[in-house]
């Protein structure tokens, strides 16, 4: 028997199963000795379901929330990685598996280990992502790819194979979702919402990235701003061999409050757009700023972004300077 209560949406039913008092009180008690003895881990997520139906996309939610991940597990390397988790001197805790039907004949195994997990101390929860059978050959046709089950025929016949031999494991799962209609993004804000842990708030991963545009565009910005605009140290001499890492450069490009007013502008800008991006499900954010040569005054504008944002502490920030190395020439 298991003490979790299933979480269904409307395509199924609430069927809490309910465990004696007794047995609550022997997996606390169980939980606590391994506490004790070092094992850490805490949370066990296998996601399963049908191929197509947006597996990677929920384990992407549960690393980008820390959780130790791990794609494609056949079932029963589940139980050794189980295993493992509870020696001591692990420090993983929370852990998330895909296990699906690309373990081919492995995957018959799947329901045995849930059973066995049942009756061990550990939290575990049986993500179960599907979709109807038109949604998942409209993306087999977008991606191309073939059906794990129907290899050399067609897709709709795996889907249909897939669709028998994951009813037992349907009926198991203690969150189902739909994922039709669901684009990428709303997925993600979906299972964040409803399977994180209060105490793991979703967070965006923010790069502040100086370039030059004289050495080529960003190609992998999601947002860029151009300051070309500002005061140009370039021209000095005296500030031509130093970087926007040097207090002289940045007085100078403020020397008309310029950089100021720029800040009061792009600041307020940021602040609504960060959550946005967190809210559609961006977990990792690269905005750009360019200059002409990336040695002044885009240096100077991502160190002040960056020191501004990883000290309000509501984003992992990083910062990096794409050609603050290149030298400069007259």
């Amino acid at each position: 028997m298991s003490d979790r209560s299933n979480k269904l949406n409307e395509m199924g039913s609430a069927r809490p199963i309910k465990l004696s008092e007794r047995l609550r009180r022997g997996r606390r008690a169980e939980r606590a000795r391994l506490r004790s003895a070092g094992a850490t881990l805490e949370d066990l997520v296998v996601i399963t379901g049908f191929s197509g139906a947006g597996k990677s996309t929920a384990m992407a939610v549960f690393e980008d929330a820390g959780y130790f991940c791990v794609d494609n597990l056949p079932p029963e390397m589940i139980r050794s990685l189980f295993e493992l988790f509870q020696h001591e001197g692990s420090r993983v805790r929370s852990a998330a598996v895909v296990s699906d039907v690309r373990g081919g004949a492995y995957f018959d195994a799947l329901r045995s280990v849930l059973e066995d997990l049942d009756s061990s101390p550990l939290h575990y929860r049986v993500i179960f992502l599907e979709a109807d059978d038109q949604t998942l050959l409209d993306r087999y046709k977008e991606t191309r790819r073939r059906h794990p089950l129907a290899p050399s025929g067609s897709v709709a016949q795996g889907i249909a194979a897939e669709r028998a031999l994951l009813a037992p494991i349907r009926e198991r799962a203690e969150f189902c979702v739909d994922t039709g209609g669901l684009t990428a993004g709303a997925l993600r804000r979906r299972l964040a919402d409803e399977l994180l842990p209060a105490s793991r708030p979703a967070s965006l991963a923010v790069t502040f990235t100086s370039f030059g545009h004289k050495h080529g565009p960003m190609r992998d910005a999601d947002l860029a701003f151009d300051v070309r605009f500002l005061p140009n140290p370039h021209y000095e001499l005296a500030l031509r061999p130093l970087t926007g890492l040097d207090p002289e450069v940045v007085a100078h490009i403020d020397s008309d409050g310029a950089l100021e007013e720029f800040y009061a502008h792009l600041l307020p800008l940021l602040d609504y757009l960060l959550p946005q991006y967190l809210r559609e499900g961006k977990s990792h954010l690269v905005v750009g700023i360019g200059c002409t040569g990336g040695r002044h005054r885009s240096v100077a504008i991502a160190e002040r972004l960056a020191a501004h944002y990883a000290a309000a502490g509501e984003h992992t920030i990083d910062v990096a300077h794409r050609d603050i190395d290149k030298v400069p020439r007259g």
